[in-house]
């Protein structure tokens, strides 16, 4: 094995596809990865995330650290083993489940002191300590530490958030331990403001990492603003390194990040949405709790091939959803995963084909098309 590495295959405007290869194995990007926050990626089997063609999937630093404990995960011969996964890991640092979750919390130059959430037990978590726990975990990926600025932010607050978190980046790389097939990546951040974002760029630019992730977005800015600041903020990161859009998001969202130069994602709105009756599919988003359901033999998606479409029909999933059965939380997360992967998939072929902004424009058709049968 060695080095990671990262091959840009076809172009469409800004939009690429790209070869990403780790050291469990390769991914095609743009790429969306399932969320495992606590080594799971919940109401999934590993081999029913495998099936619907992902091949990286997301776990988070915080939770891990807290339970079972990474120094344990790596006694069991680390993350792929313990929750029985082949394919790449890419693990959140830990930063924006400490903002949001923990308390108690105190910011310093050292890193964050908090309280766990689950007992209230002291934690400090260092730039170091998170690299290390991401090790121990046996991350494909590591992140960088950062701090999530706040939103919204003035412009004085992002730009000394922002400053914070380009020194911990510099620690955060000084304290990886480079092996074959993993990798680091740095976090752009700096809120809205297009000046901050670019010094960040170029900050961690100079540090070099092996990727670099856009941090600090859907966050309550708004579709418009995140895509001006994609506009800003990618074309000033290498072109030789892939890009991932932390924590997005809607299926519309991902479109539009595709054409403006990203290659990686992660969301928990696919699983989220599975445990809540919601369900995405080629003609908008379904809600199989309206009693419209309740009499449909129709498939959920006829285009789809997941277990969910081909073996039930509209009428069960409403029944389960009424009814409260684990197996709707089941059917409906590996729906909403197939539908995310099979529009990364139609994204990849599209772009290959030179034929983006005819996807593009027939995706957005559907969309609005759904939205006004909605109203």
């Amino acid at each position: 094995m060695t080095d990671m590495s990262f091959t840009v295959l076809s172009r469409a405007g800004a939009a690429r596809t790209g070869s990403l290869r780790l050291a469990h194995g390769a991914v095609e990007t743009p790429a969306f990865m399932p969320v495992g926050t606590a080594g799971t990626v919940k109401a999934m089997l590993p081999q029913s995330v495998e099936a619907t063609g992902a091949r990286i999937v997301l776990g988070n630093t915080y939770h891990l650290m807290l339970r079972p404990g990474a120094e344990r995960v790596a006694a069991l011969g680390g993350l792929h083993r313990f929750m029985n996964w082949p394919h790449p890991i890419l693990t959140d640092s830990g930063g924006y489940q400490v903002m949001s979750l923990a308390r108690l919390r105190e910011i310093t130059e050292a890193g964050v002191a908090f309280r766990s959430h689950l007992d209230g037990s002291r934690h400090l978590l260092t730039p170091e300590r998170s690299v290390e726990i991401q090790h121990l975990l046996d991350a494909d990926i590591t992140m960088a530490l950062d701090e999530c600025t706040p939103f919204p932010a003035t412009e004085e607050v992002a730009a000394r958030s922002m400053a914070l978190s380009m020194r911990w980046a510099e620690r955060s790389r000084a304290a990886f331990r480079r092996r074959p097939g993993y990798a680091v990546f740095g976090i752009v951040q700096g809120g809205v403001y297009p000046e901050l974002r670019q010094a960040s760029a170029a900050a961690l630019t100079r540090i070099g990492f092996d990727g670099y992730a856009i941090g600090g977005l859907a966050v309550g800015e708004g579709q418009a603003v995140m895509f001006r600041v994609l506009e800003e903020t990618v074309p000033a990161l290498p072109e030789d390194r892939p890009r991932y859009l932390m924590g997005v998001g809607k299926p519309a969202d991902i479109v539009g990040a595709v054409a403006r130069g990203v290659d990686l994602f992660d969301c928990v709105l696919p699983t989220r949405s599975g445990r809540t009756a919601q369900a995405f599919t080629r003609r908008g988003t379904v809600n199989l709790r309206n009693a419209r359901h309740a009499e449909d033999p129709a498939p959920l998606d006829p285009e789809c091939g997941c277990p969910a479409c081909t073996g039930h029909s509209r009428a069960y999933l409403h029944h389960l959803c009424k009814a409260g059965e684990i197996l709707a939380s089941m059917l409906l997360t590996w729906h909403n995963l197939q539908y995310y992967a099979d529009l990364m998939t139609a994204l990849r072929r599209a772009i290959a084909a030179g034929r983006l902004a005819e996807f593009i424009a027939a995706f957005a058709a559907a969309q609005n098309g759904a939205e006004r049968r909605v109203a």
